[in-house]
């Protein structure tokens, strides 16, 4: 029998089908498979296997009790924008200073899902909206937070990244959807107690888990891809 790893179209199917689903079913995900997903993103590389990723699953309660938590500070920052100053990301995941092409395509990508859902550069109310479904998960059943140990280094974060995709790739393997969400990074002070984390932990982002809602139409936004000649040089 040929090997798992010897079937390409599988493995490049579930890589290139992934996307970041902006809403979801309400259709239950088993401990099972969600432990079954992180055994296999656990095989994800790591400098000197040092494994540098912790994951909390939230479902039921918990995660109903994290959401009321962190919409409602989003709300009070809107209010009172000097409250933001209370939420910090312990790290920059997006750069302070903003260059061609990178702006660009962020660009692209912001007004593309916002002008899918008919939000306009003046709407506030529909982008704020639209922003905290960040902090429902979508309306994901299961919602994770992965942490990270503070003594480690930058590159324990590349690893990280390996994870994370090898987790949602998985999930794709099994008919699951995901959206990666830094949108929870500035609100770790809430997050953190919440979860249990440890007093050396750091927030590396969160993300939703479910079954993707195909009759909403944000999920029909996809994001496009730079062809492989603009990214490579070919060195002979």
């Amino acid at each position: 029998m040929t090997a798992p790893e010897h079937h390409p179209d599988i493995v490049d199917a579930a890589i290139t089908s992934r996307m970041s689903a902006r809403a979801f079913t309400p259709q239950n995900v088993s401990r099972e498979t969600i432990a079954e997903l992180l055994a296999v993103a656990s095989r994800a590389a790591s400098g000197t296997n040092t494994q540098p990723w912790k994951t909390y699953v939230l479902q039921g309660a918990t995660r109903a009790g994290l959401v009321a938590k962190v919409c409602a500070a989003h709300d009070a920052v809107r209010a009172n924008p000097e409250a933001a100053n209370e939420y910090r990301e312990a790290y920059d995941y997006y750069p302070t200073k903003w260059v061609s092409p990178y702006i660009d395509r962020r660009r692209e990508n912001g007004w593309g899902l916002y002008g899918l859902l008919g939000i306009g550069k003046g709407d506030k109310d529909k982008m704020h909206a639209q922003h905290q479904r960040n902090y429902s998960f979508f309306d994901a059943p299961v919602g994770l937070m992965f942490t990270i140990d503070r003594v480690l280094g930058r590159g324990s974060l590349v690893d990280y990244g390996m994870f994370l995709q090898s987790f949602m790739v998985a999930a794709r393997g099994r008919g699951l959807h995901t959206c990666p969400q830094a949108a929870w990074n500035p609100f770790a002070k809430i997050i953190l107690p919440h979860i249990g984390a440890a007093e050396g932990e750091m927030l590396v982002c969160g993300m939703a888990l479910g079954y993707a809602d195909e009759a909403d139409k944000v999920n029909r936004f996809h994001t496009p891809r730079e062809p492989v000649s603009a990214f490579t040089t070919w060195l002979d």
